[in-house]
């Protein structure tokens, strides 16, 4: 046994210090694990919003204001999936997305972020009005059912949404912004019209009937973010799935001008409405798809892009003669002439092709 009075309080303070520095060295590692393990959590989840793969136990809000802004959070992973996009293509010694093209895509995506402040308030008041007022059944807004159910009435609500885009002249206008592009990569499925959720949430609304207005905003927000990814060539194609889910390969053809493509696939996360409602075209590899509008643009402004057609549409309006015709222009679709069925006759489409 050591006397006390052979103790060194020096040397005991020393060794205090050593053992509290030890501890706060291994906290210190400590949290820096759990810093990393929440970062990559968080990193894995904002994936899998792009590709709808969701927890629908964490991702249930009871109340509008509770919903996150799930589109403006994805923004970060659009630019790493673009990043990655280029990547691909570099290693499959393919060129590299056009910088003019792409910044274009961008700059419309910024034009919609513009639109969602200006008449995201509007499209929700009048969902939620008839939700309180006019709603048929009491939902439980954190029920699995509930979850699945506004998933697929989204994505069915969406398809008529997209199909009147592209059936309806006037929502043309809007739409073919989307379509401007003579490419085809991830940085297009941001380019949109600064309008194209205020023209298309009417056909949203009979949802407001039984569906929470949370859970409508929730999947609404999910529905866009995964046609994001479906924006590239360089997903081929994925097996069985192409029988269930809107792929790169069906979206591919829907953005075509060749007349196959004409007016197809317009499914947003399923590609079964199509198949059911017989707008389904199947990628044909013995015909190179084109991009674009079948009269293309020869301008990179957004500006430009973005309201040349309305009017276009309007100056066709003014030359009509009688007011069947004046409407029929407006809206009918895009390829309608006088006296011909309303979607117009393929035979007087414009046929494109690089050679």
């Amino acid at each position: 046994m050591i006397p006390l009075s052979h103790l060194n309080m020096e040397n005991c303070t020393k060794c205090e210090l050593k053992v509290t520095s030890l501890y706060m060295n291994s906290v210190s590692v400590n949290d820096m694990q759990l810093n990393f393990l929440d970062w990559a959590a968080e990193v894995f989840q904002g994936i899998g919003h792009l590709f709808y793969i969701v927890n629908p136990r964490t991702n249930s809000y009871g109340q509008v204001k509770d919903v996150p802004k799930i589109f403006y959070n994805a923004w970060p992973y659009f630019v790493l999936f673009m990043i990655l996009e280029n990547i691909i293509l570099f290693l499959e010694k393919k060129p590299f997305v056009r910088l003019n093209d792409s910044i274009t895509s961008l700059s419309h995506g910024l034009f919609l972020e513009c639109g969602r402040l200006l008449f995201r308030g509007s499209e929700s008041y009048l969902y939620i009005y008839i939700y309180q007022y006019f709603r048929v059944y009491d939902l439980p807004w954190d029920c699995a059912f509930t979850w699945y159910l506004a998933a697929i009435g989204v994505d069915f609500c969406y398809y008529w949404v997209h199909r009147a885009c592209h059936e309806i002249h006037i929502l043309w206008a809007q739409h073919q912004v989307h379509h401007s592009s003579e490419e085809y990569n991830l940085a297009v499925g941001l380019r949109q019209s600064m309008l194209q959720g205020w023209c298309g949430f009417v056909f949203y609304l009979p949802l407001a009937l039984v569906i929470p207005p949370s859970q409508f905003m929730t999947h609404q927000y999910f529905n866009l973010l995964y046609q994001f990814w479906i924006h590239t060539e360089t997903v081929k194609t994925l097996g069985p799935l192409e029988y269930i889910l809107n792929t790169p390969n069906h979206h591919r053809v829907h953005h075509g001008s060749n007349i196959y493509c004409l007016d197809k696939n317009y499914g947003g996360v399923l590609i079964i409405w199509d198949r059911i409602f017989g707008t389904f075209a199947k990628e044909r590899h013995d015909e190179e798809i084109i991009y674009g509008l079948i009269y293309n643009q020869p301008s990179f402004n957004p500006l430009h892009l973005q309201t040349f057609y309305t009017k276009y549409v309007f100056e066709s309006f003014q030359k009509m003669k009688g007011w069947r015709n004046k409407l029929a222009a407006i809206f009918y679709g895009p390829s309608w002439q006088p006296g011909k069925p309303r979607l117009g006759l393929d035979e007087d489409k414009v046929k494109v092709s690089f050679n």
